[in-house]
């Protein structure tokens, strides 16, 4: 069988499964293309709330095919080039979805995989579940975003144990370095993210999509642009029927019910 995106919904979230049997869920060209599409078509679905991202049988994904790649070095480098620009292209469409997406790691997350998990905005993470960014031990370098991440996410010297060393970081550390939002027993992340994205699913769309952007910009803005960004994007939330629904169940004691 050859690596695909599995796409399943439940309710109001979209759930993509990696897959590539025998390979532990190794990724392909053809996963970028079809994960680009999916989330494509899910920003415009108003029934879509939320995203789970996670891998079959237990594993998350163990990033490139290196078989794969050591067959690329025959070929043109702009080959390979064009491989990395949809891996990008994958990674920012995860980053700009304006729904939140949580990423359910099982097993491992590594390489390319280890981006994904990190381009998610939320990660549930099995307890024994292991990360590693390990390209520097066979003469390669981070690609989709891994050595960007890392080093916003973790100080300078453990981003260097990470990315140069090549070490493997397990769940429980990322945990107390809240770079994983949720630590439960092996085999739950799964279900465990699906009660999240429930609870997700409940908040205003409006705020969220919103917020989601507030945070991709404040990695650029300096404070005083991000005023600037707040106070436009709270006054167009007040006027925006979300808030509306959302103010009035608040002063009713009620649950809000969103559109």
């Amino acid at each position: 069988m050859s690596a695909e995106l599995q796409a399943a919904r439940r309710d109001a979230t979209l759930i993509l499964t990696i897959s590539n049997p025998g390979a532990r869920n190794a990724l392909h060209p053809d996963i970028y293309a079809a994960a680009i599409e999916t989330l494509s078509t899910a920003e415009r679905d108003d029934s879509v709330r939320a995203v789970i991202l996670t891998g079959a049988d237990n594993f998350f994904c163990a990033g490139g095919n290196l078989n794969r790649l050591l067959e690329n070095r025959s070929r043109d480098q702009a080959e390979q080039a064009e491989s990395i620009n949809s891996l990008n292209g994958w990674i920012e469409a995860i980053r700009d979805c304006p729904k939140p997406v949580i990423a359910a790691v099982e097993g491992a997350a590594a390489g390319a995989g280890f981006s994904l998990a990190l381009a998610c905005d939320l990660i549930v993470a099995g307890e024994s579940a292991k990360f590693l960014m390990s390209y520097v031990k066979v003469g390669l370098t981070p690609d989709g975003g891994g050595s960007w991440f890392l080093t916003q996410a973790l100080p300078h010297q453990l981003a260097a144990e990470l990315l140069i060393g090549g070490e493997t970081i397990l769940a429980p550390r990322l945990h107390q370095l809240g770079v994983v939002n949720k630590l439960v027993a092996d085999g739950t992340a799964l279900d465990t993210a699906l009660t999240w994205s429930d609870t997700l699913s409940e908040q205003s769309p409006n705020a969220v999509e919103r917020v989601k952007a507030l945070m991709q910009q404040a990695r650029g803005n300096s404070l005083a642009q991000h005023f600037e960004a707040e106070k436009i994007s709270f006054i167009e939330s007040l006027h925006h029927r979300d808030a509306q629904e959302g103010i009035t169940a608040f002063l009713e004691k009620r649950k809000p019910h969103y559109k």
